[in-house]
């Protein structure tokens, strides 16, 4: 039996558009039931103010691909409104292609709004509603169902 190689995680170079830098913060390798992911803080330039959160999770398992989604944010309230989500995700869009993606998906609560708006502005697809299954911790947590968005990279 042959094992697989340990995961390898890049160096991400500058991600940076207009008035918005991602800045890398932590790395988290992959467990049995947990993909690799890099987390980043969304900061704003020139200043360096924190403005949220991004996550790029990497893999193609199940859970990524129907519920929990490649790409997880929060952007907080004071910067909401100029599209720091959407300008996020596509900043990550080379980091999940150098690593063999040639699309990701994200994952929204279908209320959440504000998030399927982020999600049309990256140029993501709309693949449909899916029921979550009892087990899942969203589930848990109280989601029942998440919208889908297929993003070809």
């Amino acid at each position: 039996m042959q094992l697989a190689p340990p995961f390898r995680f890049l160096d991400p170079g500058e991600l940076r558009e207009g008035d918005l830098r991602l800045v890398l913060k932590e790395t988290v390798l992959p467990m049995a039931s947990r993909p690799a992911a890099y987390r980043f803080e969304m900061q704003r330039l020139p200043d360096g103010a924190r403005m949220g959160r991004i996550e790029l999770r990497i893999g193609q398992i199940q859970d990524l691909i129907l519920y929990t989604g490649h790409i997880g944010y929060r952007v907080d309230p004071p910067y909401r409104g100029h599209r720091y989500a959407a300008r996020s995700c596509v900043l990550l869009g080379d980091l999940a292609r150098r690593h063999g993606h040639a699309e990701i998906w994200i994952t929204c609560d279908p209320e959440n709004l504000s998030s399927r708006r982020t999600c049309e502005l990256t140029g993501a697809i709309f693949e449909g509603i899916v029921p979550l299954p009892e087990h899942h911790f969203f589930y848990k947590a109280g989601s029942r169902t998440k919208c889908r968005f297929r993003l070809p990279l």
